[in-house]
């Protein structure tokens, strides 16, 4: 019966998510989207409440049973944003916003879990409560966070759900490294902790002819860079892991100038709380001595951001299960090592039993596939279909 429904929907849902892809908006700008979201809600009459978290929505389904009801809510969500990217796919569903593009598949989350919607208020038997959580800025604005911190998962008695308290979350995200109708996950850490760093050096500024005249936060800068990589190198155990990586510099006038200062934006990943505290005690200890020792000073603004995505044991067991049933075992994996990605799913986890997933999106015969915040990347509509089965299957599986 799921199956049929779902191929009943497909059609409309591919043309959902490509017109979702033709029309990208950045975090907490997801207007459209989410008004989107709302009119398919209401067209299904499933109570909603939106704008939390600004643009968030959060959607609720009663079980179909009396006993089924006094069970906590199992929670499906989806992200909404995309990213500041200039699409280069081709498709003739490309982005109309310049400048903006749905990279990370995120169209096709939202798109998936609305599937879900659609195929549960059809079912005549949901064995628990289900709410659906549509979340604004997953990438960099801790929509997930605001969510949580407005009340998402607490049901009736906040202002920010409906119905049942929450008592585990399922979420998704395409994975083009997957082939298509292949899903993974692991249980624990699954996508590092996220810290977002800014070094400004100050030296003093001359003449590029006279350097002796100065204290040069070019050269300072360069010795950061590379000095902070010794905390990967000498501070952390090799079976650990932590990634530092300096994505901006800003710097200068003209090539004749030393100038007074000098810029960086870092992200600092890890997957473990004890090394992440340290990373951020030797990151700043480093940058503030090696531009002591060139005669500058090193301003460090260190803020912690996404923690780490962590996985349930016992949900974990359950997907398993239920993906093993759905796609047979030839299609369903162990992821074997964390990624260094981030999600802010992780805020969820912090506060329920949690499961985040893969969800294959490259194609059997595809040599090359993009992947994602590339700007050829485009979500692959042929893994709706199982995305959609995964959620519903989850949020009906027997109590």
């Amino acid at each position: 019966q799921i199956k049929s429904l779902i191929a009943r929907e497909l059609k409309d849902l591919i043309e959902i998510r490509r017109d979702l892809h033709a029309h990208p908006e950045l975090n907490y700008q997801e207007h459209r989207t989410s008004d989107v979201v709302q009119r398919q809600l209401s067209r299904l009459n499933i109570p909603f409440k939106a704008n939390i978290a600004q643009t968030g929505v959060v959607a609720y389904l009663a079980a179909t049973t009396d006993h089924g009801n006094t069970l906590p809510s199992v929670a499906l969500r989806a992200d909404m944003d995309a990213l500041p990217i200039t699409e280069q796919t081709g498709k003739p569903y490309a982005s109309c916003n310049p400048g903006v593009m749905h990279a990370c598949g995120h169209d096709g989350h939202t798109t998936i879990l609305l599937g879900a919607a659609r195929i549960l208020a059809a079912l005549p038997h949901r064995p628990r409560p289900v709410t659906f959580i549509f979340q604004p800025a997953e990438e960099g604005g801790a929509g997930g966070e605001r969510m949580c911190n407005e009340g998402a998962l607490d049901g009736a008695k906040s202002k920010g759900s409906l119905g049942n308290p929450v008592g585990e979350i399922f979420g998704l995200h395409g994975w083009p490294t997957f082939p298509v109708e292949h899903v993974a996950t692991r249980v624990g850490p699954l996508l590092a902790s996220v810290d977002d760093v800014e070094i400004t050096v100050k030296g003093v500024q001359s003449h590029g002819a006279y350097p002796h005249q100065g204290y040069d936060p070019i050269t300072a800068t360069a010795h950061i860079i590379a000095a902070v990589q010794s905390i990967a190198s000498r501070n952390v155990s090799p079976l650990d892991s932590v990634v530092v990586t300096c994505g901006e510099i800003k710097a200068g006038t003209a090539n004749n100038i030393i100038p007074e200062s000098c810029w960086t934006h870092w992200t600092v990943r890890t997957l473990k709380d004890s090394t992440r505290k340290l990373a951020k005690e030797r990151f700043i200890q480093i940058a503030t001595h090696t531009a002591q020792a060139l005669g500058c000073t090193a301003e460090v603004t260190y803020r912690e951001s996404y923690p780490v995505t962590t996985n349930d044991a016992h949900v974990v067991a359950q997907f398993f299960a239920v993906a093993k049933e759905v796609l047979g075992e030839s299609r369903v994996s162990e992821v074997q090592h964390p990624t260094m990605g981030g999600e802010d799913f992780s805020y969820y986890g912090k506060k329920v039993p949690a499961c985040f997933f893969f969800l294959g999106l490259k194609p059997s015969e595809a040599g090359h596939f993009p992947t994602l915040h590339q700007p050829d990347f485009d979500f692959n509509d042929d893994a709706i279909s199982t995305g959609v089965e995964m959620f519903v299957r989850l949020a009906t599986r027997p109590v």
